[in-house]
């Protein structure tokens, strides 16, 4: 069945439907659409510069605290998450996303340990259009990381 679309002018767009053997029909559209596209930048790229540990009291002991310091190329990011996997990040431990608010592409994300151990850590910078991941393999021991 050929018949003009009723939206757009009926001498340059016709509509054709035809049956399909498995019982759904096929639509085609032929003639001039228009549309606009929106490029973004996005995130490109996400790197871990440093790891600091926090040193802490013996009465905070329970907890080692350690600092990422990220910075980013592209667009700036709304969200970071961390990941916390075991050391061949294939079980999840924990996840932690907090909002944030930046005027620059390097910030320090701090995150605590309960236990000593060896961790895969990956943490995501993230805004509307993007994301992008780095990766580390710390190993926490007591209060210290290797």
């Amino acid at each position: 069945t050929i018949e003009p679309s009723s939206n757009l002018d009926s001498s340059s767009v016709a509509e054709t439907t035809e049956d399909n053997p498995d019982g759904g029909c096929h639509i085609y559209r032929y003639g001039y659409y228009r549309t606009g596209i929106s490029i973004v930048e996005g995130i490109l790229e996400v790197n871990i510069i440093q790891i600091t540990n926090i040193q802490m009291t013996e009465s905070q002991a329970e907890n080692s605290l350690v600092d990422f310091v990220v910075t980013c190329q592209g667009s700036l990011p709304t969200d970071v998450c961390t990941a916390i996997s075991d050391p061949t990040c294939q079980v999840s431990r924990s996840v932690v996303c907090d909002p944030i608010v930046t005027d620059k592409c390097h910030l320090t994300v701090r995150r605590a340990f309960d236990e000593p151990g060896t961790y895969c850590i990956n943490i995501t910078l993230g805004d509307d259009t993007s994301q992008a991941l780095a990766s580390a393999l710390i190993s926490v021991n007591g209060g210290e990381f290797a």
